[in-house]
């Protein structure tokens, strides 16, 4: 089975925050041996098409404002797979999708502030991975098999990088508790992952509870979509669960190979 992995990356500053979340995410580089690589489908990494950055050497972009001095000085030199970019357009474009490289294309926070306390010392190699906004369900499905057939192919992980629940607009204190629509699409969301259900995950917006409320936009549910539909049926368990600022799911979710191996690293 292949080995799929969502994060929810919360605020820029989790890097600088102690919170649960944060202690999972460093154990987890722990526990887990370093793949070769990773393809990481960021949120923030918004596309009308599919593009897919190709730098060698990304450079680490601040997308954001308001925050920290010390979180602008955070630098995250992971290399690039620039190869592996290029035969992952080229398996793209076979299957009639099209894909455009991106040289030039930084790591965004929903990459580097996970993945730097995963792997802080950035050796692990990473191919930055946009979300089509513009692709519909079936070429959204289509996509995402390829993603998670190169993926295997190659001995690399797919990695999606969003949040479970995400309206800014109903933050509360950072260690707040959920209100009650936070907590019942979260608690659907990792239900419906951990049956494997693809066709009512796709359908979330109409089926989940609060679900237009709990994403207003879709940009921040679609990498885990993607985890999902790369999967085609098969289970994605849950890893860790809490919340920051009140509202803003924090879940991670493994497929069965990563949450095994999560398992088997636990301490006694």
């Amino acid at each position: 089975m292949r080995p799929v992995l969502y994060l929810s990356h919360g605020s820029p500053d989790l890097v600088l925050r102690q919170h649960p979340a944060r202690d999972f995410l460093t154990e987890l580089g722990r526990r887990l041996p370093a793949p070769r690589g990773a393809l990481v489908v960021s949120a923030h990494y918004e596309s009308p098409e599919i593009r897919l950055g190709s730098a060698p050497r990304p450079e680490t972009l601040h997308d954001f404002y308001g925050f920290p001095e010390a979180l602008y000085r955070l630098r995250y030199p992971a290399p690039g797979l620039p190869e592996a970019a290029g035969r992952l357009a080229e398996r793209l474009h076979a299957q009639g999708l099209a894909a455009r490289l991106e040289p030039n294309r930084p790591l965004d926070h929903g990459v580097w502030s996970p993945l730097s306390l995963v792997w802080p010392e950035a050796r692990v190699p990473l191919l930055p991975v946009s979300v089509p906004m513009a692709a519909g369900r079936d070429e959204l499905c289509r996509f995402a098999r390829t993603l998670g057939e190169f993926a295997e192919a190659e001995g690399l992980w797919l990695i999606g990088s969003g949040a479970a629940t995400h309206n800014l607009g109903d933050r509360k204190p950072f260690d707040a508790a959920p209100d009650a629509w936070a907590r019942a699409f979260h608690d659907w969301v990792r239900d419906r992952a951990a049956e494997g259900d693809l066709e009512a995950l796709l359908a979330w917006a109409e089926r989940a509870p609060a679900g237009r409320h709990a994403h207003p936009t879709p940009e921040h549910l679609l990498p885990l979509l993607i985890c999902a539909a790369a999967l085609e049926g098969q289970p994605m368990n849950a890893l860790h669960e809490s919340f920051t600022f009140g509202n803003l799911s924090m879940l991670m979710l493994a497929s069965q190979p990563l949450a095994e191996a999560w398992e088997a690293g636990r301490p006694a």
